[in-house]
């Protein structure tokens, strides 16, 4: 384990968000559509599933996106952004199947400021770990989708959103072949 479960959890649910809008396909068109994200990803917490909702995870998935790439320190400024914006303070719950972890906001808070700060509390643990090289984009040419590389030797290279590594995979294979065959 290289990150405590919750912050896993987190993290892969940041990744998921992001890769919403991979590929310039977008599968948030409607609050119908964030609501299927939101209970895929056992999202807890009120919901005001409108327009303006969803607009606002739109945004935090655009700047959780732009972390992706970031140097260590602005990640850091876009990570104390978030918790100042959702006037985070962290405290330790357990609820429904959950064991205890942490939650920055209370139930309450809109939408995507509990959604900030929970991807914000585990990309701390990220940054504090000098983990940031594990935040990668897809290694495929024709895929923008961002990855999370939680592998022990860091191999991770391709998103889960296609076919990506089978592709590359079957383009190298044919690529030895027909070098073989000359």
């Amino acid at each position: 384990m290289l990150f405590a479960p919750d912050t896993e959890v987190a993290l892969r649910s940041v990744v998921n968000l992001i890769n919403t809008a991979a590929n310039g396909e977008d599968s948030l068109r409607t609050p119908a559509d964030l609501n299927a994200f939101l209970d895929a990803e056992e999202f807890t917490g009120t919901r005001a599933g409108n327009e303006a909702e969803l607009r606002s995870v739109k945004r935090l998935r655009s700047l959780l996106a732009s972390l992706w790439s970031a140097e260590e320190s602005t990640a850091a400024k876009t990570v104390n952004q978030l918790l100042a914006e959702a006037k985070a303070l962290p405290q330790l719950v357990k609820h429904d199947h959950w064991d205890w972890h942490l939650h920055a906001t209370t139930p309450e808070a809109p939408l995507a400021d509990r959604m900030g700060a929970e991807a914000a509390m585990a990309i701390i643990d990220v940054i504090r770990s000098k983990e940031m090289d594990r935040m990668r984009v897809c290694a495929a040419d024709d895929c923008d989708a961002v990855v999370l590389d939680l592998s022990r030797n860091r191999s991770r290279r391709y998103c889960d959103t296609g076919n990506c590594a089978n592709r590359a995979h079957v383009a190298a294979y044919r690529a030895r072949k027909a070098a073989g065959a000359e």
